[in-house]
């Protein structure tokens, strides 16, 4: 897969780096690095490090700031769920991180750009780079923007709701049950430009588990994605 360019990457991240060395560390996995002739090159494991740090920080500032009156242990749950791998899978994804991955063969092999945890993984050490390079206000801002789904869904729900991720809840229990990652494709678009619905078929080892109607590709993949976890487990809660 050709790499996008760097002014690509920041458009996607939303910041524009003065140390464009830390973007490139931030986005190459260990398995690329692995696979180099020339060890130069940093991956981003120690960006993770750091970035759970500012993100469990920044995080819980905003709860506090949401639920003044909620006793610690509420607070406490709701910065779990926050920083869950789920959760931060779940806003790779939409700020479509995936591709940005420098990985390496064997990763790609195994879809590494769809994984929850690399995604997960990643997100963190973008979040280091930011703070690193501009401090922690422009890496409070991204972090705002990369959660700005779930911290609408917990100030709708009183702090009750997260926004459930199905993609990521199923892509879990195929690999835990198969050991492989499911499949899903577009199977049909209608309707005019400005307001088109999309049909995603989800399959796990060539059967098609779930069908997904969404007025965007992530919409009919989420629904797809849910419904392959209901039929699948039956006794599942979604």
């Amino acid at each position: 897969m050709s790499q996008p360019s760097t002014e690509f990457a920041q458009q996607v991240v939303g910041y524009a780096f003065r140390e464009l060395a830390l973007l490139d560390e931030a986005l190459t996995h260990k398995s690329h690095v692995n696979e180099l002739k020339h060890k130069h090159r940093k991956h981003n494991e120690r960006l993770e490090f750091l970035g759970d740090a500012v993100l469990t920080l920044v995080v819980s500032e905003r709860l506090a700031q949401m639920f003044p009156q909620s006793a610690e242990g509420e607070l406490s749950k709701l910065k779990a769920r926050l920083v869950s791998e789920a959760s931060l899978a779940a806003a790779a994804r939409r700020l479509d991180l995936g591709p940005l991955l420098r990985l390496g063969r064997g990763e790609e092999l195994t879809q590494g750009r769809e994984k929850p945890s690399l995604l997960a993984n990643t997100l963190e050490a973008i979040v280091a780079a930011v703070y690193l390079d501009g401090g922690l206000e422009p890496a409070r801002e991204f972090i705002h923007r990369a959660f700005d789904e779930e911290f609408h869904a917990l100030q709708g729900g009183g702090g009750q709701g997260l926004v459930q991720d199905y993609k990521t809840r199923l892509q879990e229990w195929c690999q835990k049950t198969y050991e492989t990652l499911p499949q899903y494709a577009i199977v049909r678009e209608s309707g005019p430009d400005h307001q088109k619905t999309f049909e995603v078929h989800v399959a796990v080892r060539g059967d098609v588990l779930g069908v997904g109607v969404g007025r965007s590709k992530k919409e009919a993949e989420q629904i797809a994605a849910k419904q392959a976890l209901t039929q699948s487990n039956p006794g599942t809660s979604c």
